[in-house]
């Protein structure tokens, strides 16, 4: 446990992070990568060039300090955390080299207010939260090697098949190499592919299991971004390239032990219709007798993935209700029919599509996608253990714009 006085600085210092954060972790990440230049394979240059990465860690240093007397309200953030460490494969030793540089940087950036006394008091802070994180990313570990088929650290897989979805997101069809099969995972997770990088020699992404569990292979749906190099690549490798691919991780995901009488309700736009796509596939596979509503939101019919494939859905299940609707629509959309509705997803939408407001929600999409979603449900008073997202970024940022 955390000394009564290490609490009580960290508390009082939370008002300066708050001011001088983001300024803090710039300078942070700045430093480590210059005193400890082997672990930047471990970090998106993307990211860190956008800023979306010092603005997350900043949020996460903020709400440790002003919860340090109540830390059962991060539990969700450390699981977050945790996982997403795991998917990038951050081992014990990576701990100490992360706090020493964010000690330094505190002395460094904070100046005079950065006493002897705050310093010793923020590296027992930092000790006592890397040790629960250690904690629960080597269950992790455990578990994803513990699973049939399931392995420890990065494995090769090759890509079988590629399927173009739209004009900007194609499928990789990843089967197994160096291990025997593919493990069950929880529709929702996504993979680590880890891929050669001209600077820092490899660098890790994050992608989607868009596929239902218990196939014979893992399938990841790509959007190619203008200036992203993993995206470009991925789109670039040809049928039979191998792959290095970590374990399925990640706490968004359909939960088994929900109660199957509420409907399910999916809601996505642009590319995030990757996780709620498989967790459809899997509810239609494993409860039946489920109602699921299904709404996706995309510009226009060009760039709408899986639209066959969740129609055809639809009229195979009787149960499952599906609306798309296209902010952009074209004239050929118009003409065939592609969207049933135009516009953005909004609350207006939704009051018509959702029967009863009692349902477990997923969602995911972009951040303005994500903020109006989180505002509705909110609005409508929807319990918390009944809403799932899956948001790229501070959480905070999520809640603060709702």
């Amino acid at each position: 446990m955390l000394k009564p006085r290490t609490i009580e600085i960290v508390k009082a210092t939370a008002p300066i992070l708050e001011q001088h954060g983001e300024a803090l972790t710039r300078h942070f990440y700045k430093r480590m990568f210059s005193h400890n230049p082997e672990v930047a394979p471990l970090f998106n240059p993307s990211n860190q060039a956008a800023g979306t990465q010092q603005k997350a860690l900043a949020a996460a240093i903020c709400a440790y300090a002003a919860n340090i007397d109540n830390l059962e309200v991060l539990g969700g953030a450390v699981e977050i955390i945790a996982q997403k460490h795991a998917s990038l494969r951050i081992l014990p030793e990576h701990y100490p080299i992360v706090g020493a540089n964010l000690l330094g940087s505190i002395r460094e950036v904070l100046g005079e207010g950065a006493t002897d006394e705050v310093l010793a008091a923020w590296a027992e802070a930092y000790g006592f939260l890397a040790d629960i994180l250690i904690g629960r990313e080597g269950q992790i570990y455990k578990e994803q090697a513990a699973v049939q088929n399931g392995w420890d650290g990065f494995q090769l897989f090759r890509i079988r098949e590629k399927v173009v979805e739209s004009e900007v997101i194609t499928s990789l069809y990843l089967e197994p190499v160096s291990v025997r099969g593919v493990p069950l995972f929880k529709p929702g997770q996504y993979l680590t592919v880890r891929i050669p990088h001209p600077q820092s020699g490899t660098t890790m992404r994050n992608y989607s299991i868009s596929n239902a569990p218990g196939e014979a292979f893992f399938r990841i749906s790509v959007k190619r971004e203008p200036e992203g190099f993993a995206s470009s690549w991925l789109h670039g490798q040809s049928v039979g390239t191998e792959i290095e691919v970590g374990p399925p991780c990640g706490e968004f995901f359909l939960d088994p032990r929900e109660s199957h009488e509420r409907p399910l309700v999916l809601i996505s736009a642009g590319v995030g219709i990757t996780p709620t796509l498989s967790m459809l596939q899997s509810v239609l596979r494993t409860q039946p007798g489920r109602r699921v509503i299904f709404v996706h939101g995309a510009l226009h019919g060009r760039v709408h993935a899986f639209r066959d494939l969740v129609r055809e859905l639809s009229r195979e299940n009787r149960q499952l209700t599906v609306h798309f609707r296209y902010s952009e629509a074209t004239p050929e959309d118009r003409a065939e029919q592609r969207a049933d509705s135009e516009g953005f997803i909004d609350a207006e939408l939704l009051e018509k599509l959702i029967p009863t407001r009692d349902c477990d929600y997923y969602f995911c999409g972009p951040k303005p996608f994500m903020t109006g979603i989180y505002h509705n449900l909110l609005k409508w008073g929807i319990p918390a253990p009944q809403v799932h997202f899956e948001f790229f970024g501070p959480k905070q940022e999520l809640e603060k714009a709702a």
